[in-house]
């Protein structure tokens, strides 16, 4: 064997460390309940920027379902909520 093929290797294996230490899935996925059911139809008809205009229609500060303390801006919902449109 090389050099060359060995340093490959160790690359390799590298990435496979890293991406096995990697954390878990830390946010939450959009439910698939009646409540959440037609930001899946807009999602698969439109795209994911579409369906998250309306999220704060129930989501907001002043009452409705409330955001933790920590969390980001609220502009870009399914940034990080992963909504799985078959």
């Amino acid at each position: 064997m090389k050099k060359r093929d060995i340093l490959l290797i160790l690359g390799g294996l590298l990435i496979i460390g890293v991406l096995w230490m990697a954390p878990e899935e830390s946010t939450s996925r959009v439910p698939k309940d009646e409540n959440h059911e037609r930001f899946y139809t807009i999602v698969k008809a439109e795209g994911k920027k579409a369906a998250e205009k309306f999220c704060g229609e129930c989501h907001y500060d002043d009452g409705g379902v409330p955001f933790p303390a920590e969390h980001p801006p609220k502009n870009r919902c399914l940034f990080c909520h992963k909504i799985i449109v078959n």
